[in-house]
């Protein structure tokens, strides 16, 4: 009864990983969702779904905060290297 339960579960996290793959997501954080699910096989429930799923997806505005703030860290970093250049240390 156990292995029925595991196996219908692994199945289930196939299709949902292979659902949120064709959205656009990220592959590492839908093996990361989809690993939820497994893990939470025994207590599957909504609450693991709705948590996997919120896990993998993220919004434009979240991405394109994160963009910027990267580009300004490169920036930050680029002008230090500079300035160690200038004062004849290496970046």
């Amino acid at each position: 009864m156990r292995r029925s339960r595991l196996i219908a579960a692994c199945q289930a996290a196939v299709v949902m990983g292979g659902a949120l793959m064709l959205q656009g997501c990220v592959a590492g954080a839908v093996v990361g969702g989809t690993a939820a699910v497994v893990g939470g096989a025994a207590k599957a429930g909504g609450a693991v779904v709705g948590a996997g799923f919120d896990a993998v997806t993220t919004s434009d505005e979240e991405t394109r905060a994160r963009r910027e703030r990267e580009q300004r860290e490169y920036e930050r970093e680029q002008r230090r290297c500079e300035q160690r250049q200038r004062q004849g240390k290496s970046c």
